[in-house]
């Protein structure tokens, strides 16, 4: 009997990989590979993004950016489509390279066609912001307009509401945080 041993990758590895338009992401040494997101799926993370900023502006609480480098591990690297991390956590956690070390507060992952990619984002990745220690998940899926919002509760999250595009979206992370679920979609 012959055992074969699954290659993990590694954040090294990411670093001998062409840089050709694809995202590369890895997830308990798994290598997940995407092509650019869909132009809608970009303008969800980046509406998304502007009203966490506008927020943050007021408030002077923290920051949110897309497409920030996460290196958890040398085995978890991923790149979620919009991050909001505390200023205080930001200036303990941001490496030389200018990734993320640790668990913002709050991603956002906007769904991209298909079942692996769905099952990268509600499965893999739900358990990799939970153990990471991330406080809140938000996946947006810009078909159905909706957002799912996993909030953490002890050691993992939790699916807490699904939001339509009728509803608004607030959060007891972000207080006084709060926009018309449609206009993300917009």
């Amino acid at each position: 009997m012959s055992q074969t041993s699954q290659v993990r990758w590694t954040t090294a590895d990411l670093e001998l990989l062409p840089d050709n338009g694809n995202r590369y992401e890895i997830v308990d040494g798994e290598l997940f590979v995407t092509r650019a997101p869909h132009w809608k799926h970009q303008k969800t993370a980046d509406n998304i993004c502007a009203e966490l900023n506008f927020w943050s502006r007021q408030s002077n609480l923290g920051e949110a950016v897309t497409s920030a480098g996460v290196i958890f591990t040398d085995a978890d690297n991923v790149i979620p489509d919009v991050v909001w991390i505390s200023n205080e956590r930001l200036a303990s956690v941001l490496d030389d390279a200018g990734h993320l070390t640790a668990a913002p507060e709050l991603v956002v992952e906007v769904l991209s066609p298909g079942e692996e990619n769905e099952r990268r984002d509600r499965q893999v990745k739900l358990k990799l912001y939970a153990s990471q220690g991330v406080r809140e998940y938000w996946i947006g899926d810009r078909h159905m307009q909706q957002i799912q919002i996993y909030r953490r509760e002890q050691a993992t999250l939790v699916l807490a509401a699904t939001l339509f595009s009728s509803d608004n979206l607030s959060s007891p992370l972000l207080p006084g945080f709060t926009c018309s679920v449609a206009s993300l979609f917009t």
